[in-house]
C-alpha cells in the first residue's frame, strides 16, 4: 500500500468508518478518553497522597522512612522504565504497525497475535531472572544508591520484597501499551488505583508487626493487583487461534535491539535524576531523603495530570507516522506541547504559591512536625520550578520514538541534562542541602528539554520550534502572577486550611485573567482547547 493510500486508510480508520478494532479515533473520543483517564489519575493520585501520609504519620522523616524511600528506588525505576515510557514508546508503535497491517487484512496470520507471541515470553523470561538478581544483589544495590547509611539491613530487605516490581511492572506495560495502541486508556489510567490500595492496606495492617517492611510488601501486592485490573481486558482484545497453519508468520520487526537500546537507555538517564538525588542526599541527616521524596510526590502532580494529554494522543502520533502522515503529526505534536505546557504551568504556579499549606494540610501529624513541613515545602517550590521541563520531556520524547526507528539523539539531549544536575548538585549540595539538590534536577531537566525541543524538527517530527515557544511564553507570564497571586492568598488567610482553598482559587483566577489580558488562547480556552483541538488532521 503506497503511503498516501495507507494515509487514507489511517484516516478512514481513525475517524471510525472502518476497522470497527480501530485503535485510535479522535475528536471527542480522544476527548473523552483523555478526561476519563485523567479522572481516574486523579483518583489515583490522592489514594498516593494518601499512601503518603499514612507512611508520614507511622515513620515521619526518618530512618526507616529513609530506608523504604532507597528501596522504592525499584519500583520508582520500573515504572518510568515499564509502564510509562519506555514500554510504552516500544510497544505503542509496534502493535500500532500490526495493527494497520491487521486492517489491510493480507497475512495468513494475525499480525497481532503474532507480536504477542514473538515478544511476551521472553519479555516475562527476561524480567524475571532480572528480578531474581536484584534480590540476590540487594546488599549491593543499597550500597550504590545510599553509600552513606549508616546501617543499610533494613533498606536491603525492603529492596527485596520491591524487587517483584521487575516482573509485575513488566507485565503490566506490556499490557497497558497493547490496550492503548487498540484506543482502550481508562483500565492503564487505572493500575495505579490497585497499587495504591494494595499498599495501603498492607501497610496499615501490618506496620505494627513487620514496621516498614510493610509498606514493601504493599507494593509487591500492589503489583500484582495492577496485572489483574489489566489482564481481563488485554485476553478479550486478543484474536483467538484460527486453527493450525504450517508456516509461522513472525510479528513486526520493531523491538530489535536497534530500536530497543536508545529507548532503555534514554528512559534509565531521564530516571538517573532521581538516582542522583538520593545518592547526594544519603550524606544528609536522617529525612532528608523523605523530604525530597514528598517533595517531588505533590509537586508532580500537575506533570502527571498534563501527560495524560500526551500519553492519549500517543498512538494517534504513532499511526500518522506509520502512514507517512508528517503534517498531522506535527499538528498534533504542536498541540499537544501547547496544551501539556499550559496545564501544567497552572499547576506550578499552584504549588509555589500554596507549598507549605499544602504540606501542613496532607503531612504535617503523627512522627511528621513543623520542621519537616518547613523543609518540604521549601523542595516543592524549588521542584516546581523544573515541572515544564519534565513535561516538556516526557511530551517531546514520545514523537522523537513514534516510528519504531532508532535514534540516540533523546539520550544525548538527556545524558546532556543528568551531567549537569549531577554537577550543580556536587556544588549546590553542600550550601544549600535539599534545596540545592532540587534546584539541580530542575536545571538539568529544563537543559534537556531545550535540547530535545531544538533536535525534534530536524530529526523525527517538523515542529516548528518558534511556535512551540511562542505558545508557551504567555502561559508562563500568566503562571509567574498566578503564583505570586496564590502566595499573598495563603498569607492573608489565617489557618493552613483556609489558606489553601483560597490559594487554589486565586491561582487558577489569576492565570485566567492574566492569560486574557495577554491575549493567551491556552490559558484562557483551556477547557475549550481540550475539546476543540483534539481532532487530527484538522
Amino acid at each position: 500500500m503506497s503511503g498516501t493510500a495507507t494515509g487514507r486508510a489511517v484516516e478512514e480508520t481513525a475517524a471510525g468508518t472502518s476497522a470497527p478494532d480501530a485503535p485510535v479515533r479522535p475528536g471527542r473520543f480522544l476527548a473523552r478518553a483523555a478526561g476519563g483517564a485523567a479522572g481516574l489519575t486523579v483518583v489515583a493520585a490522592l489514594l498516593g497522597l494518601l499512601r503518603d501520609q499514612a507512611i508520614a504519620r507511622l515513620f515521619g522523616a526518618s530512618h526507616a522512612s529513609d530506608a523504604f524511600l532507597i528501596a522504592w528506588t525499584v519500583p520508582e525505576m520500573a515504572a518510568t522504565l515499564l509502564i510509562e515510557d519506555g514500554m510504552a514508546l516500544l510497544l505503542v508503535p509496534a502493535f500500532s504497525l500490526a495493527l494497520t497491517r491487521r486492517a489491510a487484512g493480507d497475512h495468513a496470520r494475525d499480525p497481532v497475535r503474532a507480536l504477542v507471541a514473538d515478544t511476551l515470553p521472553r519479555l516475562f523470561a527476561a524480567l524475571a531472572c532480572a528480578g531474581g538478581l536484584l534480590v540476590w544483589g540487594a546488599p549491593w544495590a543499597v550500597g550504590v544508591l545510599a553509600p552513606g547509611l549508616d546501617d543499610p539491613r533494613l533498606a536491603v530487605d525492603c529492596t527485596r520484597l520491591t524487587a517483584v516490581t521487575v516482573l509485575t511492572f513488566g507485565i503490566t506495560g506490556y499490557f497497558s501499551a497493547a490496550l492503548r495502541a487498540h484506543g482502550r486508556f481508562l483500565a492503564p489510567a487505572g493500575v495505579y488505583i490497585a497499587y495504591n490500595i494494595g499498599i495501603i492496606g498492607m501497610t496499615l495492617a501490618l506496620h505494627s508487626l513487620w514496621g516498614v517492611r510493610a509498606a514493601a510488601a504493599g507494593v509487591a501486592v500492589g503489583s500484582l493487583l495492577m496485572i489483574l485490573t489489566l489482564l481481563p481486558t488485554f485476553l478479550r482484545l486478543m484474536p483467538r487461534r484460527r486453527g493450525r497453519r504450517a508456516a509461522r508468520e513472525r510479528g513486526p520487526a520493531l523491538l530489535g535491539a536497534a530500536v530497543l537500546a536508545p529507548v532503555v537507555l534514554f528512559v534509565v538517564s531521564r530516571q538517573s535524576q532521581v538516582l542522583v538525588e538520593r545518592f547526594l542526599a544519603s550524606s544528609l541527616p536522617d529525612g532528608a531523603i523523605s523530604h525530597l521524596n514528598y517533595a517531588q510526590k505533590v509537586a508532580q502532580l500537575p506533570m502527571v495530570l498534563s501527560m495524560m494529554i500526551c500519553t492519549v494522543t500517543f498512538p494517534v502520533v504513532a499511526r500518522a507516522m506509520a502512514a507517512g502522515d508528517g503534517e498531522g503529526a506535527r499538528r498534533r505534536v504542536e498541540r499537544d506541547l501547547a496544551l501539556a505546557g499550559t496545564v501544567v504551568l497552572l499547576g506550578a504556579a499552584t504549588v509555589l504559591g500554596c507549598a507549605r499549606p499544602i504540606v501542613e494540610v496532607l503531612f504535617q501529624r503523627g512522627a511528621f512536625d513543623a520542621a519537616d513541613t518547613a523543609a518540604t515545602a521549601g523542595v516543592m517550590r524549588v521542584y516546581a520550578l523544573g515541572l515544564l521541563g519534565h513535561t516538556l520531556v516526557g511530551a517531546l520524547c514520545r514523537p522523537f520514538f513514534s516510528a519504531g526507528r532508532p535514534t540516540w539523539y533523546p539520550l544525548g539531549a538527556m545524558g546532556a541534562g543528568l551531567l549537569v544536575t549531577t554537577v550543580a548538585g556536587l556544588f549546590l549540595t553542600g550550601p544549600f542541602g535539599v534545596d540545592g539538590i532540587a534546584a539541580a534536577n530542575a536545571v538539568g531537566i529544563s537543559t534537556a528539554a531545550l535540547l530535545m525541543l531544538l533536535g525534534l524538527g530536524s530529526r523525527a517530527v517538523a515542529v516548528r520550534t518558534g511556535a512551540v515557544v511562542a505558545s508557551l511564553a504567555r502561559p508562563v507570564a500568566a503562571a509567574a502572577v498566578a503564583a505570586a497571586a496564590c502566595r499573598l492568598a495563603t498569607e492573608l488567610v489565617p489557618g493552613p486550611s483556609a489558606g489553601l482553598a483560597a490559594g487554589c482559587l486565586a491561582a487558577p483566577t489569576a492565570f485566567v485573567l492574566t492569560g486574557l489580558a495577554l491575549r493567551a488562547p491556552e490559558a484562557v480556552h483551556l477547557l475549550a482547547l481540550i475539546r476543540q483541538r483534539f481532532p487530527h488532521g484538522r
